[in-house]
């Protein structure tokens, strides 16, 4: 494995006008491509990531939610860093330990597990893995004679309308029955696991998920079980904002419920904490229509109902990059790389993927200057979620990927020893690596 498009691009050309350079780079590189759409992806960010878990809540280790985005640069990114590996599938499992990844920073988290896949991570000896229901707990007893389990507690975060983590985790009530149905199946129960959703506001919950935590190994030491490893799962949106609000809710809980000397082991899960911010998806225009203001719907932000309004198609949609769309409101505003007047009108405009579909709306209603078919826009925030396998329909091709770090995190990076043989031994750059002097430019035009 290496990295193929690999660039280490100095500090200056991000310091004067952020982000448009950056991108006249890479459209340079595309202009013997096509306009296909591609993603940029900035291994800095992940590092710099990393730097503030550890500087804000060091005492609890990353288990990287793999699902997430299972670029192989993304992982062996974390894989050197120390992180562990939180994966779903046998798949995701066979992608880390390729990395030389230990059995013992992995974990199986899939609430519902196949036989096959169970009988795969005993196989490779990945033990640690997480159960929420007596099913689950008789397949694992069946098939993995050396699981380590951490009992999923379900929390109560219904906030904003949505219906919480209920659908997976077991309530306190329960806990006591696992535990004795664990104990019969001769399964080792060795801690708890929690998640509470990024979506949540309330801190409170996590005062109440931290104290359930504390009542179930307090049962399981009653019922003869050694626990010491918890959980406090995902979540974590990558503010750092959010990330010291959270610690500063369970920084002092833990030093209650579980302190240190006690044994147990803080773990978690950050996701999109990791790699959302570290990706931009730039799509190409291929199709535009213009509609009456008033076709759409209202309550949207719209010019007047006497100007058009238009509604583009894009070569990327959500039977690709944007496929979290169909569950989820997309959350980041796309941005028009091309240049226009500070006073050029507005429109309302709707932004499609390529099938024609119906549910292949990206977003439903923004302003925009009147784009051309060829012009492109760019999507930042699209590192979680976005690389799934692509569908068939409509022939989609997957984009491909242009990585990027800048010099200073480069150093940075070989200065914490983290490119030594031992770590990120695999990375490999390209003969065509751009290093670009002060001189060179890039144009922007279609």
């Amino acid at each position: 494995m290496f990295i193929e498009n690999l660039i280490i691009y100095p500090e200056y050309l991000l310091s004067t006008a952020p982000g448009v350079n950056f991108y006249r780079i890479i459209y340079s590189l595309l202009l013997k491509t096509g306009k296909n759409a591609f993603f940029v992806g900035d291994l800095g960010k992940i590092v710099k990531k990393h730097s503030q878990w550890q500087n804000v809540v060091a005492q609890i280790k990353p288990f990287y939610t793999v699902k997430c985005n299972s670029a192989p640069a993304v992982l062996e990114i974390l894989a050197a860093l120390g992180t562990g590996f939180a994966c779903s599938s046998k798949n995701e499992m066979a992608l880390v330990q390729e990395l030389g990844v230990s059995p013992e920073n992995i974990i199986y988290i899939s609430p519902c597990k196949q036989v096959s896949q169970i009988k795969y991570a005993a196989k490779v000896g990945v033990n640690i893995m997480t159960c929420d229901n007596e099913i689950e707990l008789k397949k694992i007893a069946r098939n993995h004679p050396n699981a380590k389990v951490l009992l999923h507690i379900a929390t109560e975060d219904n906030i904003g309308g949505e219906e919480g983590n209920m659908k997976f985790g077991t309530t306190l009530k329960n806990c006591k029955h696992l535990l004795e149905c664990a104990k019969e199946l001769d399964v080792q129960i060795i801690g708890v696991k929690f998640h509470v959703s990024s979506a949540c506001k309330e801190s409170q919950v996590y005062v109440h998920a931290l104290s359930d935590a504390r009542c179930v190994f307090d049962m399981a030491g009653e019922i003869g079980f050694t626990m010491n490893m918890l959980d406090i799962g995902g979540g974590f949106t990558g503010t750092e904002f959010q990330l010291e609000e959270v610690n500063h809710v369970i920084s002092p809980l833990l030093d209650i419920y579980f302190p240190e000397g006690s044994g147990v082991k803080i773990i978690s899960e950050p996701g999109s904490y990791y790699v959302s911010s570290a990706f931009t998806l730039a799509v190409n225009i291929i199709a535009k229509k213009v509609v009456e203001n008033d076709k759409f719907p209202s309550g949207v932000e719209k010019t007047g109902s006497d100007e058009p309004a238009f509604m583009y198609y894009m070569n990327d949609g959500v039977y690709g990059s944007f496929a979290s769309k169909l569950s989820e409101d997309l959350n980041t505003i796309p941005e028009v790389h091309k240049k226009y007047k500070e006073d050029e009108p507005l429109f309302t405009s709707s932004l499609w993927g390529p099938s024609c579909d119906e549910l292949d709306q990206i977003v439903e209603s923004c302003l925009l200057p009147e784009l051309n078919v060829g012009d492109w826009l760019i999507f930042d925030n699209m590192g979680a979620d976005s690389f799934h396998e692509p569908s068939a329909f409509n022939d989609f091709q997957r984009p491909a990927i242009y990585y990027m770090m800048s010099f200073s995190d480069w150093y940075e990076m070989q200065d914490a020893g983290i490119t030594s043989d031992s770590m990120m031994k695999n990375f490999f750059f390209v003969p065509s690596c751009i290093q670009l002097s002060q001189e060179d430019s890039f144009s922007a035009e279609a």
